[in-house]
């Protein structure tokens, strides 16, 4: 018997022939090797919605099918209630939510217009894979037109703590949204350990004696499905690179930090930690300089405005204050990188901090450790609250919101023997190597297949 086709929904579909980012890669990866569709939006944006349209390069294996977003329909459904409201909140940042009936309303009209367009395209035996927080009621808006096939649902944020949902604005049609799924995907047990107790604490949900759940007459499961990545790909994109790529001297030691301008990733906390180990380090040892890699995004947001600006304040503070005419403590960088480059960074790097306030997985983590040198390999610290503290215990662990002893660990890595930084790089070696992206997507598709098909009246 064929495979049944595999139907993708994210936020963005890729562009180019071969895409980059963690999301984007593994999605692509998973469609290169089965065939399929994806479908998502172009990026573009339009005065007014038309229908979906192929954009598939040339030669690809799957079919890509894009839809325009409206100017209001961005502002509202992307910059509003996705990105002002469930981010925040899901991230434990209640307090940053900006609530809006017409966001909440772009947010509900977007969702029932993509799903009116994947039920134009579907075909019977088709499963569908449905990604992220943009998407929580599409399975729902599919249901009410009849569509009956397996719908997956993977959220690659944290979901949120119980006492987090009384804010949400959707608290009352989130167990509908939720149950519409077949099967709920989430990075980390700790994830689905809140999404248990909220099901038990706010809703009619059913435990069965077979570990899925009932809600309003629909069967669903909520388990974890840590993402991975390719790890053969960064260790050889790392191989060739050239490390180089800074004019650091051989002697003075790198300390890197990747991630997306964002309050969850814990920046600022970062920042002031690597000023009191500069602090705290003996005069005479060698230097370290911290590069800070944080592209921008979603720049209009407020909260989003503000990080960056209290960044480039901390930075300028730390150098005044510690900098010689020689040598610049923290270097830091508003831009994104080519993936050749930061598989150079990565390699070059004695220390990677992965110190996020909150974070689904964080996929900067294991990129890392694929990247090092196995003769000479650096040290990761690692946040608590990083998805991937569940599995990488190979890293030194920290609390972000402690930057006296984070200040104490960067010491630590940074004049660690050889010998631990090989076991502990070994240790985590072996877990990305089992649990990578290609893992991932087989054993989540695995369990989808294996879902009931749903009766749709």
């Amino acid at each position: 018997m064929a495979e049944p086709r595999l139907v993708v929904v994210s936020n963005r579909i890729p562009t180019d022939a071969q895409p980059a980012g963690g999301l984007v890669v593994a999605l692509h990866e998973a469609l290169e090797s089965r065939g399929g569709v994806w479908i998502g939006s172009s990026g573009n944006m339009v005065d007014t919605p038309g229908p979906l349209r192929e954009i598939s390069p040339e030669g690809s294996v799957y079919t890509r099918l894009a839809y325009d977003l409206t100017h209001d329909e961005h502002k509202g459904f992307y910059l509003g209630h996705a990105n002002s409201v469930i981010w925040p909140l899901f991230h434990h940042r209640a307090d940053l939510i900006d609530v809006s009936e017409e966001s909440r309303r772009q947010y509900m009209g977007v969702n029932a217009r993509v799903a009116e367009m994947i039920a134009e395209v579907l075909e019977p035996t088709d499963i569908l894979w449905i990604h992220d927080y943009h998407f929580l009621p599409l399975a729902n808006e599919l249901r009410k037109r009849g569509v009956g096939n397996r719908i997956g649902y993977f959220l690659h944020i944290p979901f949120p703590n119980p006492s987090d949902i009384a804010a949400l604005p959707d608290r009352k049609q989130l167990g509908a949204w939720i149950s519409a799924y077949d099967l709920i995907g989430l990075q980390t047990q700790r994830d689905v350990s809140a999404c248990l107790e909220w099901l038990r604490s706010d809703t009619d949900a059913e435990f069965t004696l077979r570990g899925r759940m009932k809600l309003d007459g629909r069967f669903f499961e909520v388990r974890s499905f840590p993402i991975g990545i390719d790890v053969d790909a960064f260790q050889k994109a790392a191989d060739e690179a050239d490390i180089r790529i800074t004019d650091l001297p051989p002697d003075q030691k790198l300390v890197l930090g990747v991630d997306r301008l964002d309050y969850s990733k814990g920046l600022p906390n970062r920042f002031e930690a690597f000023g009191k180990y500069l602090g705290l380090r003996d005069r005479d040892g060698p230097r370290a300089t911290m590069l800070q890699i944080a592209p921008p995004s979603r720049e209009d947001v407020e909260a989003y405005r503000d990080i960056r600006a209290e960044l480039e304040s901390m930075a300028g503070s730390v150098n005044g204050e510690h900098a010689e005419i020689d040598w610049t403590p923290i270097r830091y960088l508003r831009k994104p990188l080519p993936r050749e480059t930061l598989a150079g960074l990565y390699r070059r790097a004695d220390l990677c901090l992965v110190t996020p306030l909150a974070d689904g997985m964080n996929l900067v983590a294991k990129e890392y450790v694929a990247a090092q040198d196995g003769a000479d390999p650096g040290v990761l610290i690692l946040s608590h609250f990083a998805g991937a503290a569940e599995q990488l215990d190979g890293a030194l662990m920290v609390n972000p919101y402690d930057t006296a002893d984070m200040a104490r660990v960067i010491d630590q890595a940074l004049t660690m023997s050889l010998h631990e930084r090989h076991a502990r790089w070994l240790s985590m070696m072996q877990v990305i190597r089992e649990t990578d992206i290609a893992w991932w997507t087989d054993s989540y598709l695995r369990a989808l297949r294996s879902q009931p098909q749903m009766q749709v009246a």
